[in-house]
């Protein structure tokens, strides 16, 4: 590809490259969309950042499973262990696993996502770069989609905000976040609420 200085792109390494290799795989039936994306989470304020990537789901192709809780395509990262992510940062991991039957159904069923679930313990400001949101994930030769994701936003006010795909939101102190990827394909929700 070679766009025009005036082409709509971002996230070129992280969103345009996934969906790439989804299109190509499709054209040549070779799998089930994956999570469509890198699952972008950053959240910090003046005096630190955190970027992490989730995981996802793998779609299915002709005679297997896709994966589940993998990260698919050119992403080569790894998530930060729970006790360095509390420990460096403020924030308390509520829960990282894996969502089941999340994945497309079909003879070979697209691989499920995750659950990420984090409290914050002081404001920070929480930005999400993900896909999959409007259009679910789609199956191949007649498998199921995998779900759409939703970025939602639990407010201390018990007012629920659905973030869409991309969006950049300040969060309290006590607010806890939920991250659900789930996938055949990708299934993502985020959600920050109060318990």
């Amino acid at each position: 590809l070679s766009p025009d200085e005036t082409a709509a792109v971002v996230g070129g390494n992280v969103l345009t490259s996934q969906r790439l290799c989804d299109v190509i795989l499709l054209a040549f039936n070779a799998v089930a969309a994956s999570q469509g994306c890198m699952n972008n989470l950053t959240f910090g304020d003046d005096r630190m950042g955190y970027y992490e990537t989730v995981a996802g789901g793998a779609g299915a192709g002709p005679g297997f499973d896709g994966r589940s809780a993998i990260h698919t395509h050119m992403t080569n990262t790894r998530i930060t262990d729970p006790e360095i992510l509390e420990t460096r940062y403020p924030v308390i991991l509520r829960e990282f696993s894996i969502r089941k039957r999340s994945g497309g159904d079909g003879e070979f069923r697209g691989g499920d996502g995750c659950i990420r679930r984090m409290q914050f313990r002081r404001p920070l400001q929480l930005s999400v770069l993900t896909e999959r949101r409007a259009f679910a994930p789609y199956g191949l030769a007649g498998g199921r989609p995998g779900q759409r994701g939703l970025n939602l936003l639990h407010r201390r006010s018990g007012r629920t905000v659905n973030l869409g795909g991309k969006n950049c939101v300040d969060v309290c102190a006590g607010v806890r976040q939920t991250y659900i990827v789930e996938c055949c394909c990708n299934h993502m929700v985020v959600s920050v609420g109060l318990r």
